[in-house]
């Protein structure tokens, strides 16, 4: 009878010790997922990886929303929002890492395009000196100096804003830029094109 009373005690210790575990509320992985968050934040997923990022934020209101609800009943079980919390702190730091890659990938692909545009400024300029001058052409001639010299100053400062880790500002920048100089350099080999042919069916 004393042995059955304490297999009955030890059940009751047992359970009494996974009940309390299972009440517990997850403090420590709700903090975990905050701080996780906030440093994916700090990297630039809202900006970088916003899908991703309001996906974290979606996912914890809602868990936080199940265990808000669960406070108030009288036997409490967090086991399955724990679960939850750990896995999305797993999510949340992968998306940090995921931005820093991605961060790095538009900062090269930024720099390619600013080489490129600055090769077709480079070619634009020797075009130039190729062009047919006379009175209407030396004018059109200026005028294209001038869209190179506003092209050299996009391309300083979008350098200026790859420094500062402003990637999207930068990328919009340079495509622009990129965008001008080709234009110009389509122009003036077509002029430079034309005039030459014409010279050639003139003698």
């Amino acid at each position: 009878m004393k042995n059955k009373s304490l297999k009955v005690l030890g059940i009751l210790v047992l359970v009494s010790v996974l009940f309390t575990g299972c009440s517990k509320l997850p403090q420590a992985e709700i903090d975990a997922v905050n701080a996780s968050i906030a440093e994916a934040s700090t990297a630039g997923a809202d900006i970088y990886l916003k899908d991703n990022y309001v996906a974290l934020q979606d996912s914890m209101r809602v868990i936080l929303a199940d265990i808000e609800g669960k406070k108030s009943k009288l036997f409490k079980n967090y086991s399955a929002a724990t679960d939850r919390l750990v896995n999305l702190n797993g999510m949340a730091q992968e998306v940090t890492k995921q931005t820093i890659i991605r961060k790095e990938e538009l900062k090269n692909e930024i720099l390619s395009m600013v080489a490129e545009a600055e090769k077709l400024v480079t070619i634009n300029y020797n075009l130039i000196l190729e062009a047919p001058k006379g009175k209407e052409g030396t004018t059109a001639l200026l005028a294209i100096k001038g869209e190179l010299s506003a092209i050299e100053t996009t391309i300083q400062d979008t350098k200026g804003l790859v420094d500062q880790g402003e990637y999207l500002t930068a990328m919009d920048k340079i495509k622009a830029g990129q965008e001008k100089a080709q234009m110009i350099n389509t122009e003036l080999t077509d002029v430079i094109t034309k005039y030459k042919s014409n010279v050639r069916n003139r003698k």
